[in-house]
């Protein structure tokens, strides 16, 4: 009940804090007031309005939204902070949001957030400037800015963060994952028909039997092209944030390139590719593998399969210590650049539409570095790719 008022009040330009907020609901647990909206008035002003010049705009609001309410129904007692916050990604508009400025990339938030950590004192909620939550801070989480550091909490959707402060676990693809959809499994097909190289001969016994018995007993042996898959795949999966958004979908096309490559190699990265991969997200941070040993251990025969959503901060692609969760010694453009060097066949799959990735400035700064070989997880798509890395 009191949720929406609180946002009527910032949607009328009046400066209250989710920390005022929360102090208007512990006076009301303690039972400091009769439950009577004339009581209730006089608290929630003194709490909520810390300056006389929003007392008009503070009673219309009051007047309009608990118009004939004679009673204030009690409280719930717990009610979640996060709930809280998670409300308040609806107070900035579309201008509001569009007004933001960047500070202008990793080094400059680094050197503000070292200002910020010696002058802030207290915590700070649906703010522009402090470390908090809900607001238009660059430093915090549950709000938006077009470039900023996530500090404390989870992402609010925006994607917008160009640095995670926390370190975060991601889970592996299931490899083993019962293929459950109609277009997964004629995708199979694809890679089936991409995986096996005809050549030499082998007896076709079945049809050498058939053909035998039409001819009358005498002796008709058939011959069909051997089959072998003789293809190698390297597999480099892009896991955690955005992409758990598709988890069930990459961990189905994981499923079947397992099942039809015998020789598939599979590593992870989270965003982009770094100096480093692995192969456990469990042990992502103890036991990595170095791209450059991976360049040096596969031969270029190996076909070269990206699969991400390349939706990411711009920086992470094209600048030293642009990663969202360490401090990366060259840019991941130039170890994109050095795969691709080593692995003539490559192909980046996608599984945002591709309707939305002229929107996303990431994608189309490594569609550039891919030389447009990024295709869709679609049957047409894959079908796409499959074909580019058999030329």
């Amino acid at each position: 009940m009191l949720i929406q008022f609180f946002l009527n009040l910032k949607e009328a330009k009046i400066p209250v804090s989710v920390r005022e907020f929360l102090t208007l609901l512990e006076a009301l647990k303690t039972g400091i007031i009769e439950p009577s909206i004339d009581d209730f008035y006089q608290l929630a002003r003194m709490s909520l309005v810390k300056d006389e010049q929003y007392f008009d705009r503070f009673d219309q609001v009051f007047g309009s939204y608990f118009n004939g309410i004679e009673q204030i129904i009690a409280l719930q007692p717990d009610i979640p902070l996060e709930w809280l916050e998670k409300k308040l990604q609806r107070v900035l508009s579309d201008e509001e949001k569009t007004a933001l400025k960047k500070l202008g990339g990793p080094e400059a938030l680094k050197k503000r957030l070292e200002e910020l950590m010696k002058e802030q004192k207290e915590w700070h909620g649906g703010g522009n400037k402090w470390i908090g939550a809900g607001g238009s801070s660059p430093f915090g989480h549950g709000g938006f800015h077009p470039e900023g550091m996530r500090i404390g909490g989870d992402s609010n959707g925006n994607r917008t963060a160009i640095k995670v402060w926390e370190a975060r676990e991601f889970k592996d693809y299931d490899g083993n994952l019962a293929l459950g959809t109609r277009n997964i499994k004629l995708a199979l097909r694809r890679l089936r028909r991409f995986a096996r190289e005809g050549s030499h001969l082998e007896l076709d016994l079945d049809k050498t039997i058939h053909s035998t018995a039409a001819n009358a007993g005498m002796l008709d042996i058939q011959m069909r092209p051997e089959r072998h898959n003789q293809v190698k795949v390297l597999l480099l999966m892009d896991v955690g944030g955005s992409m758990d958004d598709h988890i069930q979908r990459i961990a189905e096309l994981f499923s079947a390139a397992k099942t039809e490559f015998k020789h598939l190699e599979h590593y992870y990265f989270h965003n982009c590719v770094y100096e480093n991969l692995w192969q456990s997200n469990r042990r992502r941070r103890d036991q990595v593998t170095s791209t450059q040993d991976i360049v040096n251990k596969y031969g270029p025969e190996y076909k070269l399969i990206f699969v991400g959503d390349a939706t990411m901060s711009p920086y992470e692609i094209l600048s030293p210590n642009g990663s969202v969760e360490y401090n990366n010694q060259e840019a991941g453009a130039t170890w994109i650049n050095r795969l691709i060097e080593h692995f003539p066949h490559f192909a980046w799959l996608n599984p945002e539409p591709e309707s939305i990735w002229q929107y996303r400035q990431s994608i189309d700064i490594m569609q550039n570095l891919m030389k447009g070989r990024m295709y869709p997880v679609t049957l047409n798509g894959l079908e796409s790719a499959m074909r580019q890395l058999s030329k």
